[in-house]
């Protein structure tokens, strides 16, 4: 058979849980398509029969979407003034539920914690580090946090209801953005970041699953579970060496558990994201989420135009910025990257991505030679340097050829 709602909820929480890649789900849905007629069978013993699940894993997949019906029927009649109207989504942690504030006669999303992750302080303590992070937080292109509680032994989150789809989505299917469609994209979940990062938080775990799109082309930042506040030193060194992230869109510090990371991370996720929109592949790919790191800390980048040649030069630059391994070679804040993404967006290049330009190879430039191009950002003060240079060189040739002029009228008027 080909894949059924129940196939398509399956695979979705095989994601969620961590039990599968992107990759292997695929491959196996596409075996699906192949065998619908001679060999029909569910995306779940496809699953299991390749071995990228196991039989324990199947049932504790099926158990949670028994328990999560069972859980927003109890939810609803525990919550007071909300009512329940239907299930979204869930995940590794969660479930999200579609509802309605009586009060404000509003529709909004609803986060609940499953009881059996409320007897964990520490799952607890996570979920509601999310709704304080995002509380903090009032911008267009972030999802709204409305309320944050318990009732009846459930712990709820209740946040903006975004009518509309995630960008996963879209590229799930296939589809390669034009570079006008990723450049507004990626603009507008840079502006929701400048804005987290001007008030301390680090997001953590920027990919196209957390990036919503809503029917008027609104981009929502979503899912703050992992976001950190930049100052807690002591949360820091209580994560240090352990890797947070989501292994295709993870910066190398985040990988390296490093202590002291900062808004950086984010602009390497989201360049990651911004590569997956316009070549339709991740940057790094692998078996396993283990190699794809590695290759996030050592694998040369392929530069996004030697994917998609219809990608302009200004545009690859801006996300081999973006994707630096070291962070002191990207962008220094999600401002700086949107004066560039502004500059690409109007045609003209990009203002920050410049070549550097070694004074050493004034010489060259001089005779008229071309020079090899780091990639580096070059300061105002270098670019004044090479100017002023220029102008003295053109000033020197004038005096020479004045003093050349002048010497041969004496020898002729002799």
């Amino acid at each position: 058979m080909s894949e059924t709602n129940h196939d398509s909820m399956f695979g979705k929480l095989a994601l969620d849980f961590g039990f599968c890649t992107e990759e292997e789900l695929a491959y196996c849905k596409k075996q699906l398509r192949e065998r619908a007629k001679e060999d029909p069978a569910t995306l779940e013993h496809v699953l299991i029969s390749n071995r990228f699940i196991t039989p324990n894993q199947a049932k504790r997949i099926k158990q949670g979407t028994k328990e999560g019906t069972k859980e927003g029927k109890d939810a609803a009649e525990q919550i007071p003034g909300y009512k329940i109207m239907g299930k979204l989504g869930a995940g590794a942690m969660a479930i999200v539920y579609k509802g309605k504030q009586m009060s404000l006669d509003r529709i909004v999303a609803i986060k609940i914690l499953p009881r059996r992750f409320s007897e964990n302080p520490d799952y607890v303590r996570r979920f509601y580090k999310e709704g304080k992070a995002a509380a903090k937080l009032n911008h267009n292109n972030i999802v709204g946090a409305y309320d944050v509680g318990e009732a009846g032994g459930y712990h709820y989150f209740v946040m903006e209801y975004v009518e509309g789809k995630t960008l996963y989505e879209d590229l799930a299917k296939g589809k390669i953005f034009s570079e006008q469609e990723a450049i507004n994209i990626t603009t507008q979940v840079a502006s929701a970041l400048a804005h987290a990062h001007a008030r301390g938080l680090i997001h953590r775990d920027v990919k196209p699953k957390n990036v919503m799109i809503n029917s008027a082309g609104i981009v929502k930042l979503a899912d703050l579970g992992l976001a950190r506040d930049a100052s807690d030193i002591e949360l820091a060194k209580s994560e240090a060496g352990k890797a947070f992230g989501t292994p295709y869109y993870i910066s190398p510090e985040q990988i390296r558990g490093e202590i002291d990371i900062d808004g950086r991370c984010d602009i390497y996720s989201l360049g990651a994201t911004f590569y997956h929109m316009v070549t339709g592949k991740v940057p790094f790919e692998a078996t396993t989420p283990s190699e794809v790191m590695r290759k996030h800390l050592k694998e040369p980048l392929v530069p996004p135009d030697h994917i998609n040649t219809s990608l302009s030069a200004g545009a690859s630059e801006i996300i081999e910025m973006m994707l630096a391994k070291n962070k002191n070679d990207r962008y220094s804040s999600a401002e700086e990257l949107l004066i560039d993404l502004d500059a690409v967006r109007r045609g003209e290049p990009p203002l920050r991505a410049r070549k550097k330009i070694s004074i050493s190879d004034l010489q060259q430039l001089q005779n008229g030679e071309s020079i090899d191009m780091e990639t580096e950002e070059v300061s105002e003060d270098q670019l004044d340097m090479v100017r002023r240079y220029k102008v003295l060189i053109v000033i020197l040739s004038s005096v020479i050829a004045v003093l050349v002029l002048l010497v041969i009228f004496l020898f002729a008027s002799q």
